[in-house]
C-alpha cells in the first residue's frame, strides 16, 4: 500500500515564502548586474521562460536551477533565499530556513544558512524516506561536500560508484560530477551536509 503524503499548511506557506523571496532577489540581482532576461538565460543555461516564471513568483525552481542562476549572477543560493550571512554573527531561526526540495514521500532538503556569493559555503538538513532519491547534475569544479548521517543509511552515488554511509558515519566527497543521495533502506534517512563551492581556482590534490 502506498503512503499518502499530506502537504501541511505550513509547508505550503513555506513554499510561497521562498518563491516570493527568490522572485524579489532574482530581479534585484539581475538588475544590479545589468542583465536582461535573455542575457541571463544565455549566461546561466536556464530557459528564459523559467526565469520569467521565477521573477513572477509562479515557479518552484529546482535546486540545480537556483545554483545555475546564482553562479551566473555571482551570488549564492543562500543569497537568493535570504539566509546568507553578511555580518560577523547571524543567527537564523528555524522558521527562516528554506526548504528547497520535497520528495514524493515527504522527504525534504532545507538550506539552514550559507555565505554570500560568489564563494558559497552552505549548511543543509536532509530527510529522505525509504525509496526516495535526489539527483544532482553536479557543481562547479572543486566543489566539496561534508555529510554526517544522523539516522538510517545513505547511499551516495558518485558517477558509476555507490557508497554506503551508515548512521553515525561521515563522508567527504568531491561533487563536481553527477551524483545522487538515495535511501535504499527501510528506515527514515536523516543527514546534515555542508557544501563548499568556491569560485577561485584551486590546485587539485586528491580531495
Amino acid at each position: 500500500m502506498s503512503k499518502k503524503v499530506n502537504i501541511s499548511t505550513e509547508a505550503v506557506a513555506d513554499v510561497e515564502r521562498v518563491s516570493a523571496t527568490v522572485s524579489q532577489n532574482l530581479k534585484s540581482f539581475r538588475r544590479q548586474n545589468g542583465l536582461t532576461l535573455d542575457q541571463l538565460s544565455q549566461k546561466s543555461g536556464v530557459s528564459k521562460g523559467m526565469l520569467v516564471e521565477i521573477e513572477k513568483g509562479t515557479a518552484n525552481p529546482s535546486i540545480a536551477t537556483l545554483c545555475r542562476a546564482a553562479t551566473a549572477l555571482g551570488v549564492s543560493v543562500a543569497d537568493f533565499v535570504g539566509v546568507a550571512v553578511s555580518v560577523p554573527v547571524r543567527i537564523v531561526p528555524p522558521q527562516d530556513a528554506s526548504t528547497l526540495w520535497r520528495g514524493p514521500k515527504g522527504g525534504s532538503a532545507t538550506l539552514l544558512v550559507g555565505t554570500q556569493g560568489p564563494d558559497e559555503i552552505e549548511l543543509w538538513r536532509w530527510t529522505l524516506f525509504p525509496g526516495e532519491t535526489f539527483e544532482s547534475p553536479g557543481h562547479s569544479p572543486g566543489t566539496l561536500e561534508l555529510l554526517n548521517v544522523e539516522a538510517g543509511e545513505l547511499t551516495l552515488k558518485l558517477g558509476d560508484s555507490d557508497h554506503l554511509v551508515p548512521a553515525g558515519s561521515s563522508v567527504l566527497a568531491r561533487t563536481e560530477d553527477k551524483h545522487a543521495y538515495v535511501n535504499s533502506g527501510k528506515q527514515e534517512l536523516r543527514f546534515v551536509m555542508t557544501v563548499a563551492e568556491l569560485q577561485r581556482p584551486r590546485v587539485r590534490t586528491g580531495l
